[in-house]
């Protein structure tokens, strides 16, 4: 099989409908690929979704494993010899999958390979960055990113037209394909998994960043293009109130020290 697409579910039913649909519509080139729902214990019956497609598969999760933890129980089940990781909020358009598909297959020394990403009202999502000094969480929700808007623009390569395929340092997670099995130079592999160290937030800066580590390329191209209908959760509340209301923050937070743990802190 050439590919598994890995969608995990939590309390995204609508939305994961929409994103279903533009897969069977676009034009997948006659890839043979298989589709892996994981639902990550949000209470959402989704059988009826898998019922009568033989490519469609659906894994229920008896916990709630985090965004890692979700997509590594797909990627364990997944029978492509690439993997695209996809959020259930993000809609194909026309071709992009075997894009990315072909792209990757075609360019041996890219570990990972991410779409161009598109807001719902066509505008355009900044979807790749450098990897963060550890103040950037703080200039992104707080009023000191007026300040600094030059660092915050940089961080978010802003400046880069983003209509050109461009090595990257990180990619959203919320499309992501690569190899399942990955050769080394040492004649050992690597099968990108995601650090369920983190539950949620910085699981795909860190891919990303073990990729490079591995030696392999981490590639932005604008050529797949794919509409996502993001909702920044962690930033609902203004940043003086969501350190005492939202849950998410927390996680974004725990996940932003863990990350600096783990590589290390950067000024």
């Amino acid at each position: 099989m050439d590919l598994s697409i890995v969608i995990v579910n939590y309390r995204s039913r609508k939305k994961l409908e929409v994103c279903l649909a533009s897969i069977f519509q676009a034009d997948n080139k006659n890839l043979n690929y298989e589709i892996i729902l994981v639902e990550n214990n949000s209470g959402e019956d989704l059988s009826d979704l898998v019922s009568g497609r033989a490519n469609l598969r659906l894994i229920v999760s008896a916990k709630n494993l985090g965004m890692g933890g979700g997509n590594n129980l797909g990627i364990e089940a997944a029978r492509g010899e690439y993997i695209f990781i996809l959020n259930p909020d993000t809609i194909i358009q026309n071709g992009a999958i075997a894009t990315l598909f072909n792209y990757l297959k075609n360019n041996p020394g890219v570990g990972i390979v991410g779409p161009k990403l598109m807001n719902t009202d066509g505008s355009l999502q900044y979807s790749c960055s450098r990897f963060p000094k550890v103040y950037m969480p703080i200039l992104r929700r707080t009023f000191f990113g007026k300040y600094f808007a030059v660092l915050r623009d940089h961080y978010q390569m802003m400046e880069f037209d983003h209509n050109s395929i461009k090595e990257v340092d990180w990619l959203m997670g919320s499309a992501l394909m690569f190899k399942k099995k990955l050769s080394l130079a040492d004649g050992t592999f690597w099968e990108p998994r995601f650090d369920e160290f983190f539950f949620m937030y910085f699981e795909d800066t860190d891919l990303c960043r073990t990729a490079g580590q591995k030696g392999f390329k981490v590639v932005y191209n604008s050529e797949a293009v794919l509409t996502h209908d993001h909702a920044r959760q962690s930033a609902k509340y203004p940043w003086y109130l969501a350190i005492f209301l939202d849950r998410l923050a927390w996680r974004h937070i725990n996940s932003w020290i863990k990350y600096f743990y783990k590589w290390g802190i950067k000024f």
